[in-house]
């Protein structure tokens, strides 16, 4: 028996009597929930004890000095501590709770905070951290969330030490949930660490963390309980734009996806089924996410789902007492074509042979867009399942089935197979089942996905890591050197579980504790792009209207010296050697010890300091870089010595010197040819330029210039609506041509002009088309432009 129980009398309190004294009860105490817990042996068993010792819950409430000899312990619950080697009535015996009342949570000013809703974080990395109160040194310690902070998901990983982690046990934490809204969870415990999953509901949430062990002794008998508590504010996020789930089904489909008979027999495998582990895969990937955003230092941000009020599915007790719940819509979209259209092997992905790899991404595509009929400037981020895959053991692959990412300017999308989803979890209690489930893989029936899903909980691994991989594809992410988007998703089961089973992948025993560098991530890039990417905004980000400038700008000025300007504030900047095809370098920007200061929007470099960021064997080689923009906005720079060389300099006819800046638009076309125009104003005698006719159509065809002394100058050709746009500029007023803000993509899609006096003729062309770029107005240039042949232009300021 461990010493400090030997003191310790023990108090029962039958369940029944708890839960029916009637008290009368603040604001802050009316969050206690009763005293339950389950009971396992290295958490296999789920038996609740009938009788239960109450002796630390009401050592808990009781408002006693801690003994000095627990004072001076390293426990962060110590100072929680009463009742044990001495009290103050001084019988040795805790104090009676009278008959009638029930007990009660401290009542001082902090804890009575912790209910307010009023306020946040101090800053947008959370507050600094507080220690959860225990009522016992055993009892559950979190470590990976301070108390009272603020999150933004329903479904919230934590993780943390139970009794001494110098004399590691295990056992079995039982989480119980803010005013007993649903129903308690029980997690293992592995040699004194746990990870476990919350349900949270809006608002201020207080949860029990209960830890029972049956290799700890007790005085009579009963295993003890030993609890903390800890508070969590959950604020959903409705500002921003949701991550959509859908399933696609064919029109003709019956609606099942591949499973074992006994799977079958046991939960089914129609849609329902697979709407239910869709959406506990997809609070997997919410959870996960915000844990690795919160370890990069950017707060537990993440994206939402839609949600909508229905029958809950998150716990597996919901479907029996018919509970409803506001939970993630899984949207069903019927395909035009059939099963045996989608199932065509020229479709699937990995099959060799195959000539039409890419096209199940188009007909998800054309379904998506169908049935959520985006408009221009209303960008969907869509993730889809097929759920009509199918496992063709004959030809040994898997029918309608790609794992794609990617998208246009109005659909974000990501596409995967159903294959897999027998071996997901549907309910929360099954996320450590799951995980942990080493059934072999019977490819009678489901595939065995890349050789790597031999059992089923690797088969879970590699279903949701890697749909997750192409949902990072549509939220911008490129391939990465490590991480989920290298399908380091093999190993993402290590961050719901403490300890691993036998992989067949590997061949080896797993691992017998998970810790945190075990566990996959997400690089520190792909957590850049989601730090400034609009679904992962949170209410005290600065809001970023469509008009707003997001481009990045790049120039060479005097002595090689290369000018990078970006109106919301220059992030990062991702290096390329020749030869790496994926980023090993980078530059940040990003001061997180300090985040009221912003960002910078206007740097300067130099190649020599460029190139100091890289290996010295890497440091002479041809070099490409891509900037990066706050506004979630980028700019790539194929040939760091080009632009820094004398062709992008030039000595205008008045002799002021000009700086070439980055092309926009490709120059792709066959008809492409180069044009270019250096306007009167930079003549010798200067000319006045008196206005500008704009032809245009979707895209910018031409511009002519029209001077004073009746001259005109022509860039590019006359397209695109008849007669054009002209644009007059009021010279008895002294106002002159200031510059342009452009929307450039593959081709300048629409140009705006901009005068000395603010005024603006607002865009001509495609006003939504592409990305905006405005130059910086700090630099004296002249307008020289390149056009190219047809309606394709591309465009160079001066």
């Amino acid at each position: 028996m461990p010493s400090f129980l030997k003191d310790l009398s023990l108090r029962r309190r039958s369940r029944q009597s708890f839960h029916t004294t009637t008290t009368t009860t603040t604001p802050s105490t009316q969050n206690t929930s009763s005293n339950t817990s389950s009971t396992e042996n290295d958490g296999t068993s789920d038996e609740r004890p009938q009788n239960k010792s109450t002796s630390t819950l009401s050592s808990f409430y009781d408002k006693q000095s801690p003994p000095a000899t627990f004072g001076r312990q390293k426990s962060r619950s110590s100072s929680h501590l009463v009742g044990m080697n001495g009290n103050s009535n001084g019988n040795g015996n805790p104090p009676p709770v009278p008959n009638g009342t029930r007990p009660r949570l401290p009542s001082d000013q902090r804890s009575s905070q912790r209910y307010s809703l009023l306020g946040g974080p101090s800053s947008q990395y959370g507050d600094a951290p507080r220690q959860s109160p225990a009522t016992s040194p055993l009892a559950p310690r979190v470590t990976s969330v301070s108390d009272g902070s603020w999150v933004h998901q329903k479904v919230l990983l934590i993780s943390g030490e139970c009794a001494d982690t110098q004399r590691p046990i295990d056992g079995t934490m039982t989480v119980c949930h803010h005013q007993d809204t649903f129903p308690p969870t029980h997690w293992p415990v592995s040699d004194s660490h746990f990870k476990a999953l919350l349900y949270l509901q809006p608002g201020p949430n207080r949860l029990r963390l209960d830890f029972t062990s049956p290799k700890l002794s007790s005085t009579n008998g009963q295993m003890q309980v030993h609890s903390s508590w800890i508070s969590i504010n959950f604020l959903p996020l409705i500002s921003s734009p949701p991550l959509q789930l859908c399933i696609l089904v064919a029109r003709d489909s019956p609606e099942t996806f591949d499973a074992v008979p006994e799977r079958i027999q046991k939960e089914g495998n129609g849609l329902s089924t697979a709407i239910r582990k869709f959406r506990m895969a997809a609070y997997l990937w919410q959870a996960f996410t915000a844990e690795q955003m919160n370890r990069n230092g950017f707060g537990r941000r993440c994206y939402r789902y839609e949600e909508e009020w229905q029958p809950g599915s998150l716990s597996w007790k919901d479907a029996e007492v018919g509970a409803m719940r506001n939970e993630a819509k899984i949207h069903v979209i019927r395909l035009p074509q059939s099963v045996a259209e989608i199932q065509d092997l020229n479709l699937a992905q990995q099959y060799g042979p195959a000539t039409k790899k890419g096209d199940l991404f188009g007909i998800a595509s054309e379904a998506v867009r169908a049935y959520f009929g985006p408009k221009p400037g209303q960008r969907q981020y869509v993730s889809c399942m097929f759920l009509d895959a199918h496992w063709d053991k004959k030809v040994g692959t898997v029918r309608a089935h790609a794992a794609l990412g990617g998208g246009d300017d109005t659909i974000k999308l990501a596409i995967f197979g159903s294959h897999c989803l027998q071996s997901y979890p549907s309910h929360i209690e099954e996320v450590v089942p799951a995980f942990t489930d080493c059934t072999r893989t019977d490819t009678d029936h489901v595939a065995n996905d890349c050789g790597e899903s031999g059992s089923n909980w690797e088969a879970a691994n590699i279903g949701i890591g890697a749909h997750l991989h192409e949902t990072g594809h549509l939220l911008g992410c490129p391939h990465q050197e490590s991480g989920i988007m290298l399908r380091d998703y093999v190993r993402l089961h290590r961050t719901f579980l403490t300890r691993e089973s036998y992989s067949t992948r590997t061949k080896q025993q797993g691992l017998r504790l998970c810790l945190p560098k075990d566990e996959c991530a997400w690089h520190r890039l792909d957590t850049l792009r989601f730090r400034f990417h609009p679904c992962f905004q949170l209410p005290a980000d600065p809001a970023t209207a469509p008009s707003t400038d997001t481009s990045v700008q790049v120039w060479t000025v005097d002595n090689g010296t290369i000018l990078i300007t970006a109106a919301t504030g220059v992030a990062w900047i991702e290096l390329f050697p020749e030869g790496d095809d994926i980023c090993h370098h980078w530059i940040e920007y990003l001061d997180q010890n300090n985040p009221g200061v912003g960002p910078p929007r206007q740097i300067t470099l130099t190649e020599e300091k460029l190139r100091e960021a890289l290996p010295t064997e890497k440091r002479k080689k041809k070099l490409k870089f891509q900037i990066f923009s706050c506004g979630g906005n980028d700019h790539t720079v194929e040939d760091l010595s080009s632009l820094t060389s004398k062709t992008h300099r030039l000595k205008l006819p008045d002799g002021r010197q000009g700086f070439r800046s980055a092309k926009l638009g490709h120059s792709g076309l066959p008809a492409s040819e180069p044009h270019e125009l250096i306007l009167g104003s930079c003549q010798k005698p200067s000319r006045l330029l008196r206005s500008i006719r704009i032809y245009s159509g979707q895209s910018l065809d031409g511009m002519e210039f029209f001077y004073e002394d009746g001259r005109a100058e022509l860039f590019g050709k006359r397209g695109g609506k008849r007669g054009g746009d002209e644009f007059v500029l009021d010279t008895r007023r002294g106002e002159m041509l200031l510059g342009f803000y452009l929307r450039a993509g593959a081709w300048v899609d629409g140009v705006e002009v901009l005068t000395s006096t603010g005024r603006r003729s607002g865009v001509f062309g495609n006003a939504t088309g592409g990305s905006g770029y405005v130059p910086p107005f700090s630099l004296h240039f002249s307008e020289n432009f390149v056009v190219s042949g047809g309606s394709y232009c591309h465009l160079e300021l001066y």
